[in-house]
């Protein structure tokens, strides 16, 4: 089960959402880099994320999938939003240097083909930050928040599954040690609970950031090379 578009932005809104949005928003940050003159997209519900990237990176856009929905972001700005089949983005070859995928893979109907449509769009030094929960962590087990939803992933598995569709691993992270409760002493002390959990146990977090990169020698299959891209271009999304 997955949740949409209006779900997800009533989490984020929520005191505890806004908690996580803190936490993970700067890791993030930090692993997206320089992003002077960078083509930056964000897959899944991502938006909560670019916001803090949006005057750095070149080039950037928020691919929300059909199944998901679509809602128009920013607020008062030009719409930078498109809805997109997953496995077919409006998206040249090599056309995009940091693509962020946030409540997405775990709600694919297919990882492996999303991943190589990843692979196709990514430029060949770009790099692939993905979010997803971890299946040994307690935010996994409830679904009182959108991390409870969807198949949850472990280290291993993730990384089979990244090298499969032609991705090196790089860097792997793990966050979200508090418990997912809007209880008021958790949202008082996020960090408090983030490195507690860190040191007491490191491989219990609510989800894990793996950074990876393009094996350029992969190749794509003659049918996904066949297909006809047509070029990214945001369209207006109802509010």
């Amino acid at each position: 089960m997955h949740l949409d578009v209006i779900d997800l932005k009533a989490f984020y809104a929520s005191p505890l959402g806004q908690v996580v949005r803190r936490l993970l928003g700067a890791r993030l940050k930090s692993r997206l880099g320089n992003l002077k003159n960078a083509r930056v997209f964000g897959l899944g519900f991502a938006t909560p994320y670019l916001g803090a990237i949006r005057s750095d990176a070149d080039v950037l856009g928020a691919l929300m999938p059909a199944h998901q929905g679509v809602i128009r972001w920013p607020e008062g700005n030009a719409n930078e939003t498109v809805l997109v089949e997953e496995a077919e983005l409006p998206l040249r070859d090599d056309s995009a240097d940091r693509i962020l995928l946030v409540h997405v893979l775990e709600w694919s109907g297919n990882a492996g083909e999303l991943l190589r449509e990843l692979w196709r769009v990514l430029a060949p030094n770009g790099r692939l930050l993905i979010v997803v929960p971890n299946r040994r962590g307690l935010w996994a087990q409830l679904d009182t928040t959108p991390f409870g939803h969807g198949q949850p992933y472990s280290r291993s598995q993730l990384g089979k599954l990244l090298k499969e569709a032609m991705f090196s691993p790089e860097d792997w992270q793990y966050a979200l040690y508090m418990p997912p409760f809007g209880w008021r002493v958790l949202l008082r002390w996020p960090v408090f609970f983030e490195r507690l959990g860190l040191v007491l146990w490191p491989a219990f977090s609510g989800v894990i950031i793996v950074e990876a990169s393009k094996q350029v020698y992969g190749a794509l299959p003659a049918k996904a090379r066949a297909k006809m891209r047509r070029q990214y271009a945001p369209v207006p999304a109802t509010s």
